[in-house]
Formats: C-alpha cells, sequence, structure tokens
C-alpha cells in the first residue's frame, strides 16, 4: 500500500485520479491516518463540486470514526471556508478537492485546528506512513453538520469598509467552481452589479479548466469584461481559494501587482506591519511595500513555507505570484475572497480605472512562469550556476541569480521533472534576451 499511496502524497496536499489512485478504500485509511495522527476528538470535512468527493467524504469519514472520531460535515464548500473553519471552530480539517486539476482528479488539503499547515515536512510524510499501515473497517461516520458560510461571509466583510465601497460592475468567473456558491453569499449585500460566469457547481467543468492562472482559461472573462463594460474582472480557480484579476480592458493582471495592490491596502489599515512575498514575485512587491511603511519578507514558494513565516513574525499579509493570499487574521490562511474584497474597496477609493491605478506597479518586464522538461535537474541549475558564476546567488528555493537590471529564479517541480523558470528584467527587450538565453542554458543538457 505504501508504494501505492507515495504517488498521491505530494509536497503540499494529496493528490491523485479517481478511482485508480485515490478512491474509496485510501480515502478511509487516510481518514483514520489524519485522526490518530492529529488525535483530535473532531474533524472538520468539505468537499468541493466533483462527482468523487461525495463518496471520498464519506469513505474519510468513516475512517476518522474508526480510529475514534467525530467528524463536523461543513457540506460543499471553497477551500478558503474550510480553513475559515478549522480557525473558528478551533478543529483539525479536511478539504476533498483537486483545486484547478481535470475533472478525472481528486484530492485532499489538510490542516491542523486553526488552520495550521500540514505539508510534506510538517506531517504528510507521517500520515502516508500510517495510512500505509492502516487496516480500517468499513465504519458509518459519526457525524454533527455545520453550515459554516453564514460565518465565512462576514468575516471576509470584516476586512473592508462597506460605506467606502462604489456601485463597480463586476464580471466574476467561477469556473463551475465552489466560488459559485460562496461569491454570492460574500457579495449579496455589497453594492456591486455581478456579472457571473459559470457559477453553476459542475465538476466535471464544461466551460473551461478552472485554473485561472493560464491565460486561455482568462478568454471568457475578459470578453465578458468588455461585452457588459465592466470595472474588472475575477477569477476564481476550482476550490475557490485563489484569485486573479483582469482589469477594464481586459488585461490580465500578475499576481505580483494583485500582491503589491492589496498590500498597500492592507498597510494602510496596520501601518508599519511586515508584509510576505515569495521569491518568485516582481521587484515591485518589496519596493512598494517599502514605499508604505511596511517590511518586505522574502520566503520559498508554497503556501506552508509563507504561513510558517507569518506565524514567526507577525506579518499581516502574503502574496504569492500564483494567486495565494495570506492574511494575518484569517488564521494566517489564504482566501481569494477577502483578497478580491480589497481590491475592490482600494479600486472605490481609487478615482481613476483600475489599468491606472495599477500602472504605478508596471515598472519590470516579466516572463511568467515557464517549465522545461530536463532529465537531471540538477545538473542543469549547476549549469546555471556556472553559467551566471558573476552575478548574486541565492539557493532558497532551487538558483535565484541577479543582476543590476535583471534577476531570475529557476526551481525544481516538487512532483514532475520540469524545472521552473521566472524572470523579470528592466525593459522589455532585455527581459526576451535573456529569457532565450537562460532557456537555452537550462534545455542544452536535456
Amino acid at each position: 500500500m505504501d508504494g501505492e499511496l507515495g504517488a498521491i502524497f505530494k509536497a503540499y496536499d494529496i493528490r491523485g485520479l479517481y478511482p485508480e489512485e485515490l478512491n474509496e478504500t485510501v480515502a478511509r485509511r487516510i481518514g483514520a491516518a489524519f485522526a490518530q495522527f492529529t488525535g483530535a476528538p473532531r474533524t472538520a470535512l468539505g468537499r468541493d463540486m466533483r462527482t468523487s468527493s461525495p463518496l471520498l467524504s464519506s469513505a474519510f469519514a468513516g475512517g476518522v470514526t474508526a480510529a475514534g472520531g467525530e467528524v463536523v460535515d461543513l457540506g460543499e464548500v471553497s477551500t478558503d471556508a474550510l480553513y475559515f473553519a478549522s480557525g473558528l471552530l478551533d478543529v483539525p480539517a479536511a478539504m476533498f478537492t483537486a483545486s484547478h486539476n481535470p475533472a478525472r482528479y481528486n484530492g485532499l488539503k489538510l490542516c491542523r485546528a486553526q488552520a495550521s499547515p500540514i505539508g510534506a515536512e510538517s506531517g504528510l510524510a507521517k500520515i502516508k506512513e500510517l495510512a500505509a499501515a492502516a487496516e480500517v473497517p468499513i465504519t458509518e461516520p459519526r457525524l454533527s453538520h455545520h453550515d459554516i458560510l453564514d460565518d465565512y461571509a462576514r468575516h471576509c466583510r470584516s476586512f473592508i469598509d462597506p460605506d467606502a465601497l462604489r456601485p463597480l460592475k463586476v464580471a466574476i468567473d467561477a469556473g463551475n467552481g465552489m466560488a459559485g456558491k460562496t461569491v454570492p453569499m460574500v457579495f449579496g449585500p455589497l453594492p456591486f452589479e455581478i456579472v457571473p460566469l459559470f457559477f453553476e457547481l459542475d465538476g466535471s467543468f464544461p466551460n473551461h479548466p478552472a485554473n485561472p492562472i493560464e491565460p486561455a482559461n482568462l478568454v471568457d472573462l475578459q470578453h465578458a469584461v468588455v461585452e457588459h463594460g465592466c470595472d474588472l474582472g475575477i477569477a476564481f480557480d476550482g476550490d475557490a481559494d485563489r484569485m486573479f484579476l483582469v482589469d477594464e480592458t481586459a488585461r490580465a493582471v500578475s499576481g505580483s501587482l494583485t500582491t503589491a495592490l492589496v498590500a498597500e491596502s492592507v498597510l494602510k489599515k496596520n501601518p508599519g506591519q511586515g508584509v510576505i512575498y515569495n521569491l518568485i514575485c516582481s521587484w515591485t512587491v518589496p519596493e512598494v511595500i517599502r514605499e508604505n511603511g511596511g517590511t518586505p519578507i522574502r520566503t520559498r514558494v508554497g503556501h506552508s513555507f509563507i504561513k510558517q513565516v507569518m506565524a514567526e513574525t507577525g506579518a499581516v499579509f502574503g502574496g504569492e505570484h500564483s494567486g495565494h493570499y495570506y492574511f494575518r487574521d484569517n488564521f494566517r490562511a489564504d482566501s481569494g475572497m477577502i483578497a478580491a474584497l480589497l481590491v475592490l474597496e482600494a479600486l472605490s477609493l481609487a478615482e481613476v480605472p483600475l489599468s491606472q491605478l495599477l500602472q504605478a506597479y508596471r515598472r519590470y518586464e516579466a516572463s511568467g512562469e515557464i517549465n522545461s522538461e530536463v532529465t537531471d535537474q540538477q545538473a542543469a541549475i549547476e549549469r546555471l550556476a556556472k553559467t551566471y558564476a558573476d552575478a548574486e546567488h541565492d539557493l532558497t528555493d532551487g538558483l535565484t541569480v541577479e543582476y543590476e537590471d535583471w534577476w531570475f529564479n529557476c526551481r525544481p517541480s516538487n512532483t514532475e521533472p520540469l524545472l521552473r523558470l521566472n524572470l523579470e528584467a528592466r525593459t522589455a527587450e532585455l527581459m526576451r534576451e535573456k529569457r532565450d538565453e537562460v532557456l537555452a542554458v537550462i534545455r542544452g543538457g536535456a
């Protein structure tokens, strides 16, 4: 069983094909292992809209019960609502979702009480070991039901001043994911005109993949923004914990620019605080943090690292280029919904369109993340280190190379034989030149 489980336990969560890799038997074992690992009498359990989620979550609940625990069933919720429940109820929690992956996948995101993260180095390896050793009888789950969404919606709105809001027109693409359920509850009392796209919960994703970091999946939202004359567009991923923006001209907004915008907003409410950003964010982000009186704190990529540093430093906010936004007052958990509300508040207070508001942050030219399949990741990184030996090097997460007018980070994927390149320069011409040059080094020995 251990070998089978090895394929689905990733760096930050559990993910695999249903039913070949992740099925009811596996879910039952993981449920028992999770209850044994936490030792908590109660576990909160949520699920997304995937067709396999009800069966898997029921089996997981049976495993928790077989191990002596009780389950607080939250029903269909977003991942950030599950984290909120973990904090509010002070219980460990499990969310059945495969986030932005295709329909045939499912998975689990796990946390301790107070939404404290569990990753490969902070418990997932132990849970895998326990699950592999477990023989779990089929057990009727011991459940109580708790509707968290009204409390969650009020909590999200507590981050903004409703009186400061203008009646903006907002296109929102839920991607047939959980935002289709949570957006109406959060936005209901607010003075926005919503143009909804794909709010019907449908785990087959009939319109487009629920992965807004891919430009092709923003096309419907961009068309809607132009067609309806919207002030902006907002796209959520499948479990609605990530959020991406499109401005009123239909131009996609990078996670780095959104991080800078939200950081400025948060620092106005919390002067002088620390703000976390990961090492593939634009140079713009630490600059904006300093300009607004905050202290920039740089971390590795990944939620478990960011939440740990946030706990250690007391930082008020953290942002990732990938569209995850973390809030100290949200149990240090990420919430695309809270970030979206803060963007809408900032735009309401501004006297300019979003494109103009963001212009102050468009200081550099970025390549975006480019993946290269290589047979020997470490050898490729060593080639890069040798080629750019005259630059400043940082080995915090892969290799970061920094010059005065450009920089790049190249780091290995946790799950595939890929190297991920992010590069930024002061001009578009220099960015293109260095992007092609670095990719040639990476792929030269592939």
